[in-house]
């Protein structure tokens, strides 16, 4: 079996969006929205595009704004080019801002990182993957399951719904385990087999269940935690099975259970608390990185993984968590709103606290109450601000985005006609040529490198409208 230690990895999130002016909305989602991306149009002629740093920015359905990273192959590179998209976003939300104010409409923007909104409704955070193709991706994600229905101890954002606090956002909106739906029914793991690459060598396995993170160390453990699990089925490392009869039942019980000690009933009619699958695949995870091949994600980093894993773990099977309140998610933004509740005097119904709930996914760092909070010091940092600045400008330099990047900024500077997908690279004029770059790992291309310098023979008669993306 092919194990890939320097794994491609990818995370797609959806931002809210509102325009709020004396308390109230100014403009309907798809107005704002519509603003939102007048500058990508004017430039672009489309609201669905490639950056420069090799990433997919785009309007989705339902108006919501959505950002999907270049490939990347490490985890804190991971980390820089996520919170990149939140850079990008800010950007445009203070152009439309200035736009509002000169056309007499007014109103601050607010872009949030969540997944539910106000009326219920819900948009995702999508991890993708690289595995083997010689991979059952339904029989693997069997196994991945019951993971994955308890990793939100470890990396839920949390929310107030209902009147009482629950650990995740998206657990209560998946309906399926494993299949190829998407919004009908929406799975823990989708099986739409969209490889973006080689067919015959890769899969990308399409996780909708996580929640989008604020805090960096709550995203490093989500994917460094499923890198190393996936790395371990792949592998057939010794990791327990655990055979869940109900896996869409429980993880919405887990998500109310802040203690860990929801059971789990397995189909060999004995069950297991959502902590204790917890801590067998920790143990699994700690033997499998003393072996692993020091490749992709280095080891020292995911060994800070497993060393956050193992305290968060600790935390919540002891409910002392202050060896972890400025790095997991729905702890940071629990203590913040018990803080509030107590001082309001009220309960978890109060509209106050819905408020700062939201608020804390407000992505302006500058106004955002989760900045806010990193900004005196209070959550922890995986990376730096320099880092991610550097990430919203330029591709990971270690896979197929790099060509990705190369091929646009000479497009974008020549002016010429070029569409673009995460594959296929092409440019219209003056004839037609293409290029496919099936390898996700691949830096350098001799059919990227005659490509560009086509375009460069050619400038003089490429023309001047700029081109877009397909697919």
């Amino acid at each position: 079996m092919t194990v890939y230690p320097r794994r491609i990895m990818g995370v797609e999130t959806e931002f809210g969006l509102t325009a709020i002016r004396d308390g109230k909305a100014v403009l309907g989602p798809e107005e704002i929205a519509r603003y939102l991306f007048k500058p990508v149009v004017a430039q672009y002629k489309s609201t669905n595009i490639f950056t420069d740093n090799a990433a997919r920015l785009y309007l989705d359905v339902g108006a919501h704004p959505e950002y999907a990273t270049a490939e990347c192959d490490s985890l804190t590179q991971l980390l820089n080019h996520d919170k990149a998209g939140e850079v990008l976003f800010n950007d445009l939300a203070a152009q439309t801002e200035k736009t509002l104010a000169a056309e007499g409409i007014g109103g601050d923007v607010y872009l949030f990182k969540n997944n539910v909104d106000s009326a219920g409704n819900s948009y995702g955070t999508h991890e993708n993957y690289l595995i083997s193709r010689e991979l059952s991706l339904k029989n693997f994600g069997k196994r991945l399951l019951p993971f994955l229905i308890t990793r939100q101890l470890l990396c839920g954002a949390g929310m107030i719904k209902n009147g009482r606090f629950v650990i995740s956002q998206r657990a209560d909106q998946v309906w399926e385990g494993v299949s190829s739906a998407t919004t009908r029914t929406r799975p823990i793991i989708n099986t739409r087999d969209e490889p973006h690459g080689d067919s015959s060598r890769f899969r990308r396995m399409h996780l909708i269940v996580g929640d989008s993170n604020m805090a960096e160390p709550s995203f490093a453990l989500k994917i460094g935690s499923t890198q190393l699990v996936i790395e371990m089925l792949e592998a057939d490392w010794d990791i327990p099975t655990f055979d869940v009869v109900e896996p869409i039942k429980h993880i919405k019980q887990i998500a109310l259970d802040p203690t860990g000690q929801t059971e789990l009933a397995l189909k060999d009619d004995t069950t297991v608390t959502a902590l204790e699958v917890q801590q067998a695949v920790l143990e699994a995870a700690k033997g499998w990185l003393a072996q692993r091949q020091d490749e992709g994600t280095p080891n020292a980093e995911l060994e800070k993984v497993v060393e956050l894993w193992g305290r968060t773990l600790t935390a919540i099977g002891t409910q002392n968590f202050e060896p972890v309140s400025g790095e997991i998610d729905w702890v940071i933004k629990r203590n913040l709103l018990e803080r509030y509740r107590d001082r309001l005097g009220g309960d978890w119904n109060d509209p106050k606290l819905a408020q700062i709930d939201l608020a804390y996914h407000d992505i302006n760092p500058r106004r955002g109450l989760f900045y806010h909070l990193q900004n005196k010091g209070l959550v922890q940092r995986w990376t730096t601000d320099e880092a991610i600045a550097h990430a919203a400008t330029t591709a990971p330099e270690t896979t197929r985005a790099t060509l990705r990047a190369q091929f646009l900024d000479t497009a974008r500077e020549l002016g010429a006609h070029y569409t673009v997908d995460w594959v296929h690279m092409k440019v219209d004029r003056p004839e037609p040529q293409t290029v496919d770059v099936q390898d996700p790992f691949a830096t350098e291309d001799v059919g990227v490198d005659k490509l560009v310098a086509y375009m460069h023979d050619n400038r003089e008669v490429l023309g001047n409208a700029q081109g877009g993306i397909r697919g």
